[in-house]
């Protein structure tokens, strides 16, 4: 298949790796081939170890439609469905293994699926025509791809409820406000906007990146001790690194870091 028929492209450029969901056809909904793709392409760049933050597009008018509901039917519908869900959950599964940081670019419809991935990114920006909707209810079944773990991480309980139960279309400002969305820019800016972002956070110190990751990540489930002797780990081993020695002397000589992630 010719790279540009891919339904996922992969490109590492400046240290920053390109995944771009490539069905803008069918708004870049997930069929079995796309789910398999993204994980190959999230291994690929683990593998590689080249790239210093990974950022997520889609190709076209929309982020992600979510599941491409018309594979569901491809015979017995849960066996279709199995087709889907399996390597989505591989490539949740590898997005959140990644040490370094992981940026979604959204616009239009970010719908499913596609709303679980712009929520398993750690950071997220948003054009200000993109519409989130939790989806799944409108075809009566329950979320999948991590959405039932992250939202009410992000929203709380009852309002992750309401996202779920409803779901109600929500504009850019709205998902912002929620803190679903870090960023909301023009839709004309958002390939620039998303690129220079994805090259600040990879001229960063990708290493402290990685422990912030992991800090946070764990911090829901500890009690403050727990969670103080983490960061205590985090901070010893951090001092050890070149990145430590360099932010340091250049705070001390007033001038901009050069950081390596190591």
């Amino acid at each position: 298949m010719d790279q540009a028929e891919s339904p996922v492209l992969l490109a590492i450029e400046q240290a920053v790796a390109t995944v771009t969901l490539n069905r803008p056809r069918v708004l870049n909904a997930i069929d079995p081939q796309m789910a398999r793709s993204l994980a190959d392409a999230i291994e690929r760049i683990a593998r590689d170890g080249t790239a210093r933050v990974l950022l997520l597009r889609g190709e076209g008018r929309a982020f992600c439609a979510g599941g491409d509901v018309a594979r569901f039917f491809d015979g017995d519908p849960a066996a279709a469905i199995e087709a889907i869900i399996d390597p989505v959950h591989a490539a949740l599964r590898a997005l959140d293994a990644l040490k370094l940081p992981t940026l979604a670019a959204v616009q239009g419809p970010v719908a499913g699926a596609g709303f679980s991935l712009s929520m398993a990114c750690d950071l997220c920006i948003a054009a200000d025509d993109a519409v989130f909707t939790l989806a799944f209810a409108r075809i009566g079944i329950s979320p999948d791809s991590s959405s039932t773990y992250r939202l009410p991480r992000i929203v709380g309980t009852r309002k992750a409820l309401e996202l779920a139960m409803l779901a109600e279309p929500m504009r850019a400002p709205e998902a912002q406000a929620l803190g679903l969305v870090n960023r909301v820019v023009p839709a004309a800016d958002l390939a620039s906007e998303a690129l220079a972002l994805a090259r600040r956070l990879a001229l960063g110190p990708t290493a402290a990146y990685a422990r912030i990751k992991h800090l946070i990540g764990h911090s829901l489930g500890n009690d403050l001790s727990a969670q103080l002797e983490l960061e205590r780990e985090a901070f010893l081993a951090g001092a050890r690194t070149a990145d430590f020695r360099e932010g340091a002397q250049a705070f001390l000589a007033k001038r901009p870091p050069q950081f390596e992630g190591r």
